[in-house]
């Protein structure tokens, strides 16, 4: 009979684990404040790997049009490394990977003891790996609601502070679900509405890897989102709310030799380093501080399609190295192939489009258009740094902070109407 019952309950767990990710989470007894209703709305957007050139390369006639309405970036540059959890989070909190704590999608934190991955949902949901304040922490702190259907942190409790509302990650939630539940909350009284909004979309980054940039299948994804995006903004012009929405993406997109990957330098002794899984970049900490010099010496002699570096070297422009470290997760050594070559090191197949390299790389350039009644229309700009956005919106919305920032708010004042 016990032999019946475990797998039962096993089945139940799963089930309610399952359902409790299809459900919206909601922080009760929570108000906006007099000042914060009379505010305006911003809808913050990403899709994830929709690099610069994506809307004009495949036609992307919705996202064209609302840039032309409003503002458009030639493109925004990522924050190395260039990946989608160090860039959704520095775009929400206004600071560079290397200060906000998030330095890869899978990092070691020799204090800790521990490694963060983007696949392990307890380090993720634990808000003591987040540095900075992102939007939504920055808004309830200020007595603003806001509400997420996804971004990176946006389900951690950071600084005792979630959301109002909320939904764990899972992309089994269809899109016109989704964008009813943006309508839904915007209906709701205006004490209870919330005034900052995010919202993610994965379907160009899935393809992007799997197929490579330039496949039929990107195309198809962008077309995804392009009419996505235009049944989202319909629905919410439809409620005649002063309503911003700021379109980015975190990285672009490459095509790599992905059947010719480089394994693990010989240079590198397993046992004496811990090694986080990497492909466009690896980071290499030692276990003895000893072991640092001699392996990073033969690791020089041996380098032929990548380059290495010690942290307190790595190019300034990158705002990577030792001393720009806050939270010490940065390598001690870092491993950087030469595109179109990576690192293959799980022994897993690895897909042909990748990102994570140097921001400065054409293909690594994302996405920004914004447009709304706190935008200038028909204005093009030149490229800046995606830490810029979080002043921008602090600007729209009226909330103050005090805390050190890389962004500055000067940098895309311009496009704002006042």
């Amino acid at each position: 009979m016990i032999k019946k019952v475990i797998p039962i309950l096993l089945c139940l767990s799963s089930f309610l684990s399952f359902s409790q990710d299809l459900t919206q989470q909601i922080i009760p007894d929570r108000t906006n404040s007099p000042e914060q209703i009379q505010k305006p709305y911003v809808i913050l957007i990403s899709a994830d790997g929709f690099r610069w050139d994506f809307a004009n390369k495949y036609q992307a006639k919705n996202l064209q049009k609302f840039s032309n309405d409003g503002v458009s970036a030639s493109f925004m540059q990522s924050s190395y490394p260039s990946l989608t959890f160090p860039n959704h989070y520095s775009i929400v909190t206004g600071m560079y990977p290397s200060h906000h704590g998030l330095v890869d999608n899978s990092f070691y934190d020799p204090q800790r003891n521990e490694g963060y991955g983007m696949g392990n949902k307890k380090a993720v949901a634990d808000g003591s790996w987040y540095g900075g304040t992102p939007l939504w922490v920055l808004a309830e702190q200020q007595k603003m609601l806001s509400a997420s259907f996804y971004w990176v942190a946006s389900e951690s409790n950071i600084q005792g502070v979630l959301p109002t509302y909320y939904y764990n990650y899972n992309e089994k939630i269809d899109i016109d679900t989704r964008i009813k539940t943006v309508k839904d909350w915007l209906q709701l009284p205006e004490d209870k509405r919330p005034h900052i909004i995010t919202f993610y979309f994965p379907e160009v980054d899935h393809e992007a890897h799997t197929f490579g940039p330039d496949s039929k299948e990107v195309e198809e994804a962008v077309h995804f989102v392009d009419n996505s995006i235009a049944k989202l903004v319909a629905t919410v012009d439809s409620l005649h709310l002063p309503v911003n929405f700021v379109f980015v993406s975190d990285h672009g997109m490459t095509k790599v030799d992905n059947e010719h990957t480089m394994p693990l330098p010989k240079s590198i002794d397993p046992t004496k380093f811990t090694i986080p899984r990497g492909d466009a970049l690896l980071h290499i900490y030692a276990k003895d501080k000893n072991d640092i010099k001699p392996t990073y010496k033969a690791l020089k002699e041996e380098a032929k399609d990548f380059d290495v570096y010690l942290a307190k070297r790595i190019p300034k422009r990158w705002h990577y190295r030792t001393k720009d470290d806050k939270f010490n997760r940065i390598g001690d050594i870092l491993l950087v192939p030469h595109l179109p070559k990576v690192f293959g090191i799980t022994g897993k197949p690895t897909t042909p489009g990748k990102h994570g390299f140097d921001p400065a790389i054409e293909d690594m350039h994302a996405t920004f258009l914004a447009w709304g009644p706190a935008f200038k229309q028909g204005q093009k700009i030149d490229s800046f740094e995606n830490v810029n956005v979080y002043p921008m919106i602090t600007e729209i919305l009226g909330l103050k902070y005090e805390h050190e920032i890389d962004g500055k708010l000067k940098v895309l004042a311009p496009i704002l109407k006042k």
